[in-house]
């Protein structure tokens, strides 16, 4: 047996998470994470938490689903939920522009493909039946692209991500929801890095009928609890009619635990899986510090503060190509070009966590979740100036620093 001394306690110092998610995790929602004084899942009190996320989530995504709530885990516990409805042979037009939605398509690929497909390549099947768009990495998709995919192939769902941080670029989702309207298609939103950044109502977009997010970007809560989900009635029935081979996470199912059943609010709910009270507490803080902040208010400090990380990393001679409010996607100057790697880890040895993209071509990012403040942006800019000047790049912090100075002193000036 192996000596417990030589496994010594986890001391993980702490890190600037400067990239595009998981972001810091307000204090507020750590200690009613930590504070949480029992352990009994289905106490009363674990449960009327649960209800009352149900109802604050309604407000932050902007939606009277009944089926709105949160599934335990990871963004990709909420996406699978959402793809769950995908059934085999169903047709389905994916639309991709970065690493997070070609998994998602990689995940319709599987949902989709027959028995004997999947036995052919169970990792990777591939199935007619299932379109896969491809829009060129650091460009969005635009009504024209899905408008054209849908009137040719007219599928069943139509998929594809609201922000993609893979490429740092934000598609179209009211083109989107129009086309899927017109051509009487089910739409599906991967909204994992929109969600409590953007300013939108989910119910303005009738064409999308299942979005999925999650608790580590926007939400900002960590450690790990609940991706939200919300669905439309007409989902519900045809996941009804056709059903899911998935226990875990059935949308119907997974909804008794948060008092829907039958399609109905109820006072508490009924066991499905074994929740976490620990969990609910801080999921339930987060939905209120998105409230108590209005999610217009949070949207607008993103929009600000991103704009002052953009102007700063152009000064260093920097090639921002993204359009997200909450984070930059970048090209090195040309003395640092090839070096993108490299820079990351340097910057992560210094407890400065930002990430290079996870596809080709490889360009960094760098992201302010939770960051929302003169102090952490400039924190942010001094330590990525000081990471390329430590790799050779003549970087003027003087004109740095002016352009901060211009950007929050005018906003000081006009407040």
């Amino acid at each position: 047996m192996q000596d417990i001394l030589s496994f010594p306690q986890l001391d993980i110092p702490n890190t600037i998470a400067a990239g595009p998610g998981p972001g810091n995790t307000d204090a507020r929602v750590l200690a009613r994470y930590a504070g949480a004084g029992l352990a009994d899942h289905m106490h009363a009190d674990v449960l009327r938490g649960m209800v009352e996320c149900k109802v604050m989530l309604r407000d932050v995504m902007g939606t009277d689903n009944v089926h709105t709530f949160g599934v335990a885990g990871t963004g990709w516990s909420g996406l699978d939920m959402m793809f769950s409805a995908v059934m085999p042979g169903d047709k389905v037009v994916m639309f991709v522009n970065g690493t997070f939605s070609g998994i998602d398509g990689l995940t319709v690929r599987m949902k989709a493909a027959s028995a004997e497909e999947l036995a052919a390549n169970s990792l990777d099947p591939q199935t007619e039946n299932v379109v896969i768009v491809n829009v060129p990495h650091g460009e969005s998709v635009t009504g024209e692209i899905v408008e054209a995919a849908l009137a040719e192939h007219k599928p069943k769902w139509a998929a594809m991500a609201h922000w993609e941080t893979g490429s740092g670029r934000v598609n179209d989702v009211q083109a989107f929801s129009d086309a899927c309207q017109k051509h009487g298609v089910m739409g599906l939103v991967d909204a994992v890095s929109s969600l409590g950044v953007g300013n939108f109502r989910i119910d303005d977009y009738p064409g999308v009928h299942g979005w999925a997010s999650c608790p580590q970007k926007g939400i900002c809560c960590l450690p790990l609890t609940y991706a939200p989900v919300s669905f439309s009635d007409t989902y519900i029935e045809v996941l009804r009619a056709t059903g899911t081979r998935t226990f875990c996470h059935h949308p119907i199912l997974e909804a008794r635990h948060w008092g829907v059943i039958d399609g109905q609010d109820v006072e508490r709910g009924t066991y499905h899986r074994t929740h976490s009270a620990y969990a609910v507490s801080a999921f339930h803080e987060a939905l209120r510090i998105c409230l108590q902040q209005t999610v217009a208010q949070r949207a607008a400090d993103y929009v600000f503060h991103e704009t002052a990380l953009r102007q700063a990393v152009e000064a260093m001679g920097c090639e921002v190509t993204s359009n997200m409010p909450s984070l930059v996607v970048l090209n090195l100057p040309g003395a640092l070009a090839g070096r993108e790697m490299d820079l990351v880890q340097h910057c992560r040895a210094q407890n400065f966590g930002i990430w290079p993209t996870l596809s080709e071509p490889v360009q960094v990012r760098i992201g302010i979740l939770n960051l929302l403040n003169e102090a952490a942006i400039t924190d942010i800019v001094n330590r990525f100036a000081d990471a390329m000047r430590s790799m050779g790049a003549d970087v003027d912090q003087d004109k740095i620093d002016d352009v901060l100075r211009g950007h929050y002193g005018t906003a000081i000036a006009a407040e």
